[in-house]
């Protein structure tokens, strides 16, 4: 164990987040996203059981986001036509504040193919059991500066 790191944070994850460097990116997947499938050459962690929220507020404790691109976080973008609620984008907009002086002017969205797409060039993808719709998030990692 260690002094100041949210527990749920593993240390599969711990190292992934390390390893990472300037401008690579992570997705936090929903339970429904291919995770296995999109993330065919990146690093796939499972988190069963816990849901985006929690494992968005852990990480954004350790890792900075870009603050060299306008929306270093961004959600896969409702389809045209869909009628799905996306309430949990609040709450995303809420952690990231958090963390984020830009707050909510720092998320973006990714229209659903395209941010498939990208997917496939992520270094890692954690996959959760988020049940929410289009609740997919991908942060694009900055520099620590202290």
């Amino acid at each position: 164990m260690l002094k100041g790191i949210p527990q749920i944070l593993s240390p599969e994850l711990l190292k992934v987040l390390c390893e990472m460097g300037h401008s690579d990116r992570l997705v936090i997947s929903d339970g429904n996203f291919p995770a296995e499938s999109m993330g065919k050459n990146a690093i796939v962690i499972r988190m069963d059981g816990h849901g985006v929220p929690e494992i968005l507020d852990a990480i954004l404790q350790v890792f900075p986001l870009d603050t060299y691109t306008e929306k270093p976080v961004n959600l896969m973008e409702v389809v045209p036509g869909d009628t799905v609620e996306t309430p949990i984008w609040d709450t995303y907009k809420e952690i990231v504040a958090k963390y984020d002086d830009r707050g909510a002017e720092a998320v973006g969205n990714i229209e659903r193919f395209k941010f498939y797409d990208e997917a496939k060039e992520v270094y890692a993808i954690i996959a959760t059991s988020e049940k929410a719709l289009y609740a997919n998030i991908m942060l694009q990692k900055g520099v620590v500066v202290e």
